[in-house]
């Protein structure tokens, strides 16, 4: 029984060497928890969903060092300028991070329907 106590107490003590036929062991044990473990063990870990931009947002850089956004007219459905500004803001900030919309402009077609949208940001 000492026998036995000591080789369990020499396992958590981790006191063999590097080569030995227990130090082997002890390496392919703790393998064979990484690898089967997530297979038999529910961590209940999983990604974050991400729920992409549906919008498609090119960037450019700005002749003043800033960059100018511009989002496709579709994916802003406001009419009044400060909903339109809050929107435009909405689908920027997870792009660009913490941003102010210094100014902005609607391209129009022929027909007067707004194509797109181009933001001057500061951060």
């Amino acid at each position: 029984m000492k026998t036995i106590g000591r080789t369990i107490r020499d396992f958590v003590l981790w006191s063999y060497e590097r080569g030995t036929i227990q130090y082997d062991i002890m390496v392919t044990l703790i393998l064979l928890f990484v690898f089967i473990s997530p297979r038999v063990i529910n961590f209940k870990d999983k990604p974050t969903e991400r729920i992409p931009q549906p919008t498609g947002v090119i960037v450019m850089p700005d002749s003043a060092g800033g960059f100018i956004y511009q989002i496709d007219g579709s994916a802003v459905t406001a009419t009044s300028d400060t909903a339109v500004q809050a929107e435009l803001h909405k689908i920027i900030e997870p792009i660009a991070g913490e941003i102010s919309i210094s100014r902005y402009e609607a391209v129009r077609d022929s027909s007067g329907r707004v194509t797109k949208y181009r933001v001057w940001v500061r951060r």
